[in-house]
């Protein structure tokens, strides 16, 4: 039997994904967690195997969370769940530590296929990723500009891109105000911009927000 912990703010998503894992005979949910907090309370109080994880809950990043989550608990493979498009984040949370990343698009079946996969030492993305990493490989360029970002960066340009203002960035990272416009000044250098409207205007177009 694989034991799973699900982590998700919506209730409702929780239940889906539930539904969908009880729905086989190998496949239970042991645990829920609606943030990154209750996810490593959770995790110590349980004999989870598998944690499928929403990367976009509230609170601490989701990035955040999962590096914690590993050094914690090394051994306990993660699958990611999130809205943005695997090309533009897998590969980002896969060098972070994550197991397999997938679209909440996917369909059910994929879902329990990726649980299994993990749980047994395995990497889960999707059949078209796949082939676009491995035709990376065998490229010599350099690849989205905002590859450059460090992970916190990264969530900064999201947050910025989303409508955000720095003194709210502050608030919800646990930042001063000074270390969040040190990271948007990093941003803007690294991707060769100006301002918040030219960030905002790159993230759309390369679906980093919805």
């Amino acid at each position: 039997m694989i034991n799973v912990l699900i982590a998700d703010d919506h209730a409702v998503v929780r239940r889906g994904l539930k539904q969908i894992l009880e729905e086989t005979t190998d496949i239970r949910v042991v645990a829920e967690a609606e943030d990154g907090k209750d996810v490593l309370n959770k995790l110590r109080g349980s004999e989870t195997q598998v944690v499928v994880l929403d990367i976009s809950m509230p609170g601490r990043s989701g990035l955040d969370v999962l590096r914690d989550l590993k050094c914690e608990h090394t051994d306990t493979p993660v699958l990611v769940l999130s809205i943005y498009p695997e090309e533009q984040f897998a590969v980002r949370v896969l060098k972070s530590g994550a197991s397999g990343y997938m679209t909440k698009e996917s369909a059910p079946e994929d879902l329990v296929e990726a649980v299994r996969r993990v749980k047994y030492g395995g990497l889960y993305v999707s059949p078209r990723l796949a082939e676009k990493l491995a035709g990376s490989l065998n490229r010599l360029t350099e690849g989205p500009i905002h590859e450059r970002l460090s992970d916190r960066e990264f969530q900064v340009l999201q947050m910025i891109a989303s409508g955000k203002t720095v003194s709210v960035i502050a608030e919800e990272l646990t930042l001063s105000v000074k270390t969040v416009s040190t990271y948007r000044a990093r941003v803007l250098a690294k991707m060769l911009m100006k301002n918040n409207s030219e960030l905002t205007r790159y993230a759309f177009e390369n679906g980093l927000i919805s």
